[in-house]
């Protein structure tokens, strides 16, 4: 019989943000993401807008749609690059402390390549989520590659998959993925070695080393293009903060997941949405929520 996993309880690490009055963006460490291909833009652009409000000293976007790879006038604190053939060069250049890539990535030659590169960088927090996922279910080159970098580096790899992306990695159906998702979370950990986040309604959380972890907030309005993608920034911010506030990747990744469903709540009670809830709201919520969990 499966054991029913324990609730995800995991608000009171924010308080490890806390930041000392002499403390600078170094400190906050450096996210680089990967993504936005052409039509795809915004699912990069929310991840790293998601980065940015929630605290990353820096939020790099590596964008691979050519015509979106400039300045965001909007949020000109974003640095937006265009995410070219030289894909290890960029990487060893920025020197990141935490690598995200999926939103928007699409599957152009240059996608597996990026993707390749961010595995084989060494000793630092990475977040796999969206095509990325899709990629490394379709190749077994990717996959081998991710377990040998769950090998060398334990606890250092996050996948976020939806269901539909999990039933992908696992070579099954959506519907069989949602029938027992307990189960499902057991058999993705163990088939790429790495934490998972099978996202839905209760989402769950596990590693290699930590049973399921079940999160009970959130709500339908959810239930919108673009909150994966937020989702992803969010614990990018949140690992690259981590890296030099005694935040390991497992504790950043349940501190977003709870943070971004309890805003979405939030915002429920204020009257925003469920219908109608936008990942952009969200993003600005959860930042209010995360300054007075301080």
């Amino acid at each position: 019989m499966t054991r029913l996993p324990a609730k995800l309880d995991a608000l009171a690490l924010a308080t490890r943000l806390r930041r000392g009055p002499s403390e600078h963006k170094g400190d906050a460490g450096k996210a680089l993401l990967i993504g936005g291909a052409p039509g795809m833009a915004g699912a990069l652009l929310l991840a790293g807008n998601a980065c940015l409000h929630l605290g990353a000293g820096w939020t790099i976007l590596e964008m691979l749609d050519r015509a979106s790879a400039h300045v965001d006038t909007t949020f000109p604190e974003l640095m937006i690059e265009l995410a070219d053939a030289y894909n290890q060069k960029t990487l060893n250049l920025h020197k990141p402390d935490v690598i995200a890539i999926g939103p928007g990535l699409g599957n152009s030659t240059l996608a597996p390549d990026w993707l390749k590169a961010a595995l084989i960088y060494p000793n630092i927090p990475l977040v796999i989520d969206a095509d990325a996922l899709n990629l490394i279910a379709a190749s077994k080159e990717l996959l081998i590659t991710l377990q040998k970098r769950n090998q060398q580096f334990p606890g250092m790899t996050v996948l976020t998959p939806h269901p539909g992306e999990a039933a992908r990695l696992l070579n099954a159906s959506t519907v069989q993925i949602q029938e027992n998702r307990i189960e499902s979370i057991y058999k993705l950990v163990e088939h790429t070695q790495s934490i998972v986040v099978l996202k839905g309604m209760h989402t769950l959380l596990a590693s290699p080393h930590h049973a399921p972890f079940q999160c009970l907030a959130g709500n339908p309005g959810m239930g919108t293009g673009g909150m994966g993608d937020v989702l992803t920034g969010s614990i990018t911010a949140m690992a690259a903060q981590g890296v030099r506030h005694q935040l390991n990747l497992w504790q950043a990744t349940q501190l977003a997941v709870e943070l971004h469903a309890s805003a979405a709540d939030s915002l429920v009670e204020q009257g925003v949405g469920p219908i109608g809830l936008t990942p952009s709201e969200t993003i600005l919520e959860m930042r209010s929520l995360l300054n007075k969990l301080l």
